[in-house]
């Protein structure tokens, strides 16, 4: 029975340990621009608000009224989300090299 060694990184005092110059698997990779590209939906779609909901439709209608919304600010915010997703994608997929 022969032991070999394996090379562990840790991180957080030895709470989190991986084997040296491995890589994320790819469904997980896959899984952070997925996640950031539906926020980034989601603020554009519900920018309004639920104005067309059969129950709370008027009340958030007249929220908007009395609120004035920003659409451009909004737009911005997902603006910069969208920007952040692309930066996440692009040091998601680098291949990892070790220091």
């Amino acid at each position: 029975m022969s032991e070999q060694k394996e090379e562990l990184k840790d991180y957080a005092g030895g709470w989190i340990m991986e084997r040296k110059g491995t890589d994320f698997p790819f469904f997980l990779k896959l899984v952070f621009p997925i996640i950031g590209l539906g926020c980034v939906a989601y603020i554009v779609l519900q920018m309004m608000g639920d104005v067309d909901h059969a129950t709370r439709g008027a009340f958030v209608q007249q929220f908007n009224k009395v609120t004035q919304t920003s659409p451009a600010l909004q737009y911005a915010v997902a603006i910069l989300a969208l920007i952040y997703v692309v930066i996440m994608a692009v040091f998601t997929f680098r291949s990892v090299k070790e220091h």
